[in-house]
């Protein structure tokens, strides 16, 4: 495996293969990462990973300058899991000048949820992402693959709208949310529990899973009981001491609210939440 560290070198290094299939992250790898590595690789003739934790997509109060940095113990891992070329760039390798162009997603998309509690969060993801690409796939003349999680479900929605809306010619594949044995989504951000945390941090999942039985029970009435289900499943997290910022139900084709149709659909809904438990805030989601 090959660690680089510039975009010339990266571009150098990515030069000999045709197809590559690129996972970006931003370190502190668990094996959801891992998953999307193994995923890639009978996808094209080189699996590319980079590590960059991206400070435009951090608001001022977030933890940019705590998230882990993990390189060596990401490198070994991402090596075991099949990787080919690690891209990881100092910041001003990326921003070697302040990034004033940036991309900005849809309100109806970048503005709800996750867009709505974290300000900029989308701004900063799609920017990272739109440069990212340009770095690992302007040498490549054949298919271009690029693998994200579902666990960040609407981030991999954002993601799909971009390059479909700038007809880049890459295909975005989502990867299931990987889980721990007793369910709880892995995330880099897990090993900020407290394990009083940890053994409480299941509770996100399990109400995400009643309220998705609750919403198939509603069928058609579902569109009128959305409020007081939601606001029952962040109720109840809530006295357990969570401090919940949305438990929803939406559609999986755009992530608005669902109609009456789409209640009784195979497979039109998505049940999404993020809750902050003590200061770790965790998201996850479940498709009905």
């Amino acid at each position: 495996m090959q660690l680089v560290h510039t975009i010339e070198d990266l571009r150098t290094a990515m030069r000999p293969f045709n197809s590559p299939a690129f996972v970006p992250t931003m370190g502190n790898l668990h094996d959801g990462h891992l998953n999307l590595v193994r995923a890639a690789k009978p996808l094209g003739d080189v699996v590319v990973s980079s590590i960059f934790v991206n400070r435009l997509q951090f608001a001022p109060n977030e933890d940019f300058e705590s998230y882990p940095r993990t390189l060596q113990a990401d490198c070994d891992r991402l090596e075991q899991a099949g990787c080919d070329i690690v891209f990881a760039p100092l910041e001003k390798e990326l921003y070697p000048v302040p990034q004033v162009f940036k991309v900005h997603p849809p309100g109806d998309i970048g503005d709800i949820l996750e867009g709505h509690f974290r300000p900029g969060f989308f701004i900063g993801v799609c920017t990272v992402v739109m440069k990212l690409f340009q770095c690992v796939f302007s040498e490549s003349k054949g298919p271009r693959y690029a693998l994200f999680g579902k666990k960040d479900y609407q981030q991999q929605m954002v993601i799909k709208r971009m390059v479909q809306q700038y007809a880049m010619p890459i295909t975005v594949i989502a990867g299931e949310t990987q889980r721990a044995s007793d369910n709880l989504a892995l995330s880099s951000r897990n090993s900020y529990l407290s394990d009083a945390n940890r053994a409480e941090a299941v509770q996100l999942s399990m109400a995400l899973r009643s309220l998705a039985r609750d919403a198939l029970a509603a069928g058609e009435a579902l569109p009128e009981k959305l409020h007081s289900l939601e606001s029952r499943a962040m109720h109840a997290l809530a006295t357990r001491g969570w401090q919940p910022d949305y438990l929803t139900v939406r559609r999986r084709s755009d992530l608005q609210a669902p109609l009456a149709s789409d209640a009784v659909a195979p497979g039109a809904l998505v049940v999404l939440g993020a809750a902050r438990l003590g200061s770790t805030r965790l998201i996850d989601n479940f498709e009905i």
